[in-house]
């Protein structure tokens, strides 16, 4: 990914946060040479190795599994984006632009395809989609219909061991246009600007550049 340096966000911490935010994420590696790419929840495990380890699994007929096998993969995380028009600056010589957040995570792959371990991957899966419920949905291996599930598909591990995040919120303007660029997308209305908005308030805020109330 390319990481300007005014957007690079480096604390592991905000990366793994980030992960956990927004786990539904993009598993890309190559199937008979060409870019092969699964949409995915992921759990990050994030004591396991320097960066942390991805967890998941997915269906055993899709052909990414068993390709994917040792190979060094990308797991793409997006979050808010949301996009910025030059007429917000007031000035010129200015163009629009899209303002976003996201984190790549690389490492090589490893199948984990014992039925206990993928019962585990499952279950710990479950529980942490479904701990904010109401009424908490519980995975039990022991009947014949989970066990039946667990037979088609297959786990995967991947240990990170590089991680990149970009916070692209128009740190490369000035502090007043940026302020400008936070009224407006407040105005907006809709879940995505108002994130980037925020976003954007709380960097400022947080340099010192502006109050929390503003």
């Amino acid at each position: 990914m390319y990481v300007p340096s005014h957007f690079h966000e480096p604390d592991l911490s905000t990366l793994h946060d980030f992960i956990q935010r927004h786990s539904f994420g993009l598993l890309v590696s190559q199937v008979e040479g060409f870019p092969f790419a699964t949409h995915l929840p992921f759990l990050l495990e994030r004591e396991v190795g320097p960066y942390g380890t991805l967890v998941g699994h997915t269906a055993r007929t899709n052909p990414q599994c068993a390709a994917a096998k040792g190979q060094t993969v990308l797991a793409v995380f997006s979050g808010p984006h949301a996009y910025v028009s030059p007429t917000w600056y007031d000035a010129e010589n200015v163009v629009p632009t899209w303002n976003y957040v996201a984190v790549h995570a690389i490492g090589k792959l490893e199948i984990v395809d014992d039925y206990s371990s993928i019962s585990a991957i499952v279950g710990t899966m479950t529980d942490f989609y479904e701990k904010t419920m109401p009424k908490p949905w519980f995975f039990d291996e022991t009947t014949t219909f989970a066990e039946r599930l667990l037979t088609q598909i297959v786990g995967f591990r991947i240990s990170i061991e590089k991680l990149e995040g970009k916070w692209k919120l128009s740190q490369n303007h000035p502090v007043e246009r940026q302020q400008k660029v936070v009224n407006a997308l407040r105005k907006q209305g809709d879940e995505n600007s108002q994130a980037i908005s925020g976003l954007m308030h709380d960097r400022l805020v947080r340099s010192g550049t502006t109050s929390a109330t503003e």
